[in-house]
């Protein structure tokens, strides 16, 4: 080994950890208007209600809708749920992650695209379960 392989030895990078909390990274504001279908995590539930204005039942006028699916038969409803959410408001889909998963993502995204909503961000729901952000396009706003 050279002296300038010592100087240029490259150090391992340490892993980053992401500790944004998980309201922060969907976007969900203090009072925010939030309709909440099919998720059943007692801990999501209790801090969202702790933050937002929360239905177990789809509402106009939503900031957001947080939607589970476990089928693209299931996501035949986001035609039904654009209309309820403010223009600059968003849908979310929680589906299962990993060897369990049931949904692609390509599926989420071409039911969104039926559905008059584009795709934006992709959160890391739970250890178990992904979500993906639909929003209305910006022209149509």
């Amino acid at each position: 080994m050279t002296p300038l392989d010592v100087l240029y030895r490259l150090s391992p990078v340490p892993e980053r950890v992401y500790d944004t909390p998980l309201l922060d990274k969907l976007g969900v504001r203090l009072g925010a208007r939030v309709s909440v279908l099919g998720v059943r995590d007692p801990t999501f539930l209790a801090i969202l209600e702790k933050r937002a204005d929360v239905s177990s039942r789809p509402r106009k006028e939503s900031d957001l809708i947080v939607v589970a699916a476990d089928s693209p038969a299931e996501l035949a409803r986001l035609a039904d749920l654009e209309p309820l959410i403010k223009r600059d408001g968003a849908i979310w889909v929680v589906s299962r992650k990993g060897p369990s998963a049931t949904l692609r993502d390509v599926d989420v995204i071409n039911a969104a695209k039926k559905a008059g909503l584009v795709d934006n961000k992709v959160v890391s729901f739970s250890p178990t379960h992904t979500s993906l952000r639909l929003v209305v396009p910006r022209s149509r706003r």
